[in-house]
């Protein structure tokens, strides 16, 4: 047996040499790998390159701003990558930190950042207990001047205007974030700035992300005197601060490249909260089902008899659930669904379940009312902003003080205060259909502009639209990674569910260069001159300092 396993192994071994030597015999077997070829950055002077924007641009990530995720900004990574094409160096307005947050005068006016709690996103200090945040624009701000002038929060327009930087204009006219960066010259603005760099290369990104996005982030708040009420900005408005941007930062012979905008409703920000979120197997709604569905049947029949079926409340029994919303752009039926209760014969005894007297019933009528009277449940046309995902079946203590003070006992106050369930959430939750609309209107009416602008002038042009839809459908890839938006688990988008994380940043630099190479000619791709995207970090440590 031993000498038949022997002999077999030596037939085995010269077939492997007999195949091993007619390989080589035979040319058109060959492995042929071609060399890299050199970096040629064609007629493109990188000496001094300015980046101009808004968040992504300032490395903005899980929410906040701060010096690790600065360091990984897709400018700062671009700059990486030019430096072996004769790039010069790159200053960034870093943080005193890796905390995140702002303050002024040792108060405190932004959080720090957020960080994966095991099921979700939390508050850094959820999990390692009070911080200091360090970056105060009052006292220790760096000096300039700035190859990044990424802004977070800033508009089109604020990049053109003067004061924007100053301290003395904050809070009402100044962004703190420009503040740091001003130095000697606080009414300078964003765009004269970049000028007197007189940079040879430039890049404008995200530049009306910020028109759109603080209405959307407010579910759409069209109320001028309400606290988070941020108006989309008219397109006229912004096609011309986006012309002057880019006649300024082209003014001395510069190129650059410039980016479009996706559709920020297609960021988890906005799609990860399902509307249909009431699972009756929780024992906190579940139980509820019966009670709730004969208050809201009682409104059903005169949402019936109003011909406005679909307005109607119904909570499953055996299936989740849509919460319950207000639709500013429903007919108020306040007037109609208080006097049909009034003239009820049956109202009376109704409320009676509740330990109502008899005599209460007008108040009752008026209440539900108010309540109900522009209201729906969501469908999944609906979109519910990030945040609601923790307010969902809580408490309102507002509307409980004001139901006590209407006459309610407090517990009674309490059961007709649940966000979503018995008290509709509020605009600012929720972005309707109508205002999504609004959105991808003004989206589109600056993407025009910005494709207008950049084929008037010569530059190269990536389209963030295009990519960020990909990824929000099968994925991107970069590498050896497939990335989403999808929260948490797609690696593109960071825990704010807006911003990128760093490794995201990574994917857009490469998309930069990308188009760089497809307009100018160089060949910054295939030299391999480009992120490694498998060394940026799609999350940081909650001890990272």
């Amino acid at each position: 047996m031993k000498a038949t396993m022997r002999n077999i192994k030596y037939v085995m071994l010269s077939a492997v040499l007999i195949g091993f030597t007619a390989c080589n015999n035979d040319d058109s077997n060959e492995v042929v790998i071609e060399a890299t070829p050199e970096l040629n950055v064609a007629d493109l002077n990188l000496s001094n390159y300015v980046a101009v924007g808004a968040s992504f641009t300032a490395g903005f990530s899980d929410n906040a701003l701060f010096k690790a995720s600065q360091e990984k900004s897709f400018p700062k990574i671009l700059s990486e990558q030019f430096a072996q094409g004769g790039g010069g160096s790159f200053t960034q307005p870093l943080m005193n930190d890796n905390f995140g947050g702002l303050a002024v005068g040792g108060t405190r006016i932004t959080e720090p950042r957020l960080v994966f709690g095991g099921a979700g996103p939390v508050a850094l200090e959820s999990l390692i207990g009070p911080v200091t945040v360090t970056t105060d624009i009052a006292i220790n701000n760096p000096s300039g001047p700035f190859n990044n002038l990424g802004v977070p929060g800033a508009k089109s327009f604020h990049l053109l205007a003067p004061g924007y930087g100053n301290l003395a204009n904050f809070p009402a006219a100044a962004n703190p974030y420009f503040i740091r960066m001003t130095g000697t010259t606080p009414n300078a603005s964003v765009l004269e700035m970049a000028m007197a760099q007189s940079p040879t290369f430039f890049s404008l990104s995200e530049i009306g992300g910020q028109d759109v996005l603080g209405y959307a982030l407010s579910g759409g708040e069209s109320n001028p005197d309400a606290s988070n009420y941020s108006p989309i900005t008219p397109s006229a408005v912004f096609e011309a601060s986006y012309t002057a941007l880019v006649d300024g930062l082209t003014a001395n012979g510069a190129k650059g490249v410039v980016a479009n905008l996706p559709y920020i409703t297609s960021l988890p920000h906005f799609t990860t909260v399902p509307h249909k979120p009431l699972d009756p197997s929780n024992p906190d709604f579940g139980p509820q089902i019966p009670l709730l569905n004969s208050i809201f049947g009682a409104l059903n029949q005169i949402y019936d008899g109003l011909g406005q079926p679909n307005r109607k409340v119904v909570f499953s029994e055996t299936a989740a659930s849509a919460v319950v919303i207000r639709d500013e752009t429903l007919a108020d039926v306040s007037a109609q669904l208080e006097g049909a209760l009034n003239a009820s014969p049956t109202f009376p005894a109704f409320i009676g379940q509740f330990g109502l007297p008899e005599e209460a019933a007008p108040m009752v009528a008026q209440l539900l009312g108010q309540a109900y009277g522009q209201t729906r449940q969501a469908t999944e046309e609906d979109l519910l902003v990030l945040p609601s995902s923790s307010v969902i079946g809580t408490v309102n203590t507002s509307s409980v003080a004001a139901l006590m003070g209407a006459g309610l006992s407090q517990q009674l106050a309490g059961q007709f205060s649940i966000e979503g369930i018995t008290l509709p959430l509020a605009d600012k939750w929720v972005l309707l259909p109508s205002e999504q609309n609004e959105i991808k209107a003004a989206t589109d009416a600056y993407n025009a502009t910005i494709q207008s602008v950049a084929d008037a002038k010569g530059l190269a042009l990536v389209d963030f639209k295009s990519i960020l839809q990909k990824a929000s459908t099968v994925g991107i890839s970069d590498g050896d990674f497939i990335l989403t938006t999808a929260l948490v688990r797609g690696g593109l988008v960071g825990l704010d569910g807006i911003h990128l994380t760093s490794r995201g940043y990574a994917v857009m630099a490469n998309k930069f260069l990308a188009a760089i190479d497809a307009k100018y000619g160089s060949n910054f791709i295939e030299a391999g001159v480009k992120a490694d995207v498998g060394q940026y970090p799609t999350n940081y440590s909650p001890t990272l300092q």
